[in-house]
């Protein structure tokens, strides 16, 4: 599938192929952090499957609890998150943040990953009343 995207202020834009069943839920505490969010959704895809007009200058790297590196990738200017890749053998492990993604609606996560730190309500929010807009 061909998607595009951007961060919130325009300065970085990209294109890219990926496979919409590769598109995951991450409820680790990093993502967590991260976020501000109960999750983070992500697409997972190869470096050569990206295409970036301006450039994510602003990079963070840390360990996780699984002993890999992930490489944080944001706008300079606004700070959105963007990607995230991978160092050593994983360097080609790339993943592009779902908020970034103009077809974020068509891209429905197919697994979800660090299950222990779902936050207990976090399949109950269904059920919250709720406005179309505020």
């Amino acid at each position: 599938m061909h998607i595009d995207g951007r961060c919130h202020c325009g300065r970085v834009t990209y294109q890219a192929e990926i496979d919409p069943e590769r598109v995951s839920i991450c409820h680790c505490t990093d993502c967590q952090t991260l976020t501000g969010s109960p999750y983070r959704v992500t697409v997972i895809c190869s470096a050569g499957q990206i295409r970036m007009t301006g450039k994510p200058a602003k990079t963070y790297a840390k360990v996780g609890d699984n002993g890999r590196t992930r490489v944080q990738h944001f706008c300079p200017d606004c700070g959105s998150p963007l990607f995230t890749s991978g160092e050593g053998e994983h360097a080609d492990d790339w993943g592009i943040r779902w908020g970034s993604i103009r077809q974020r609606d068509r891209l429905k996560p197919a697994r979800q990953i660090w299950c222990r730190s779902a936050l207990p309500w976090i399949g109950e929010i269904g059920k919250l009343p709720g406005r179309p807009t505020d």
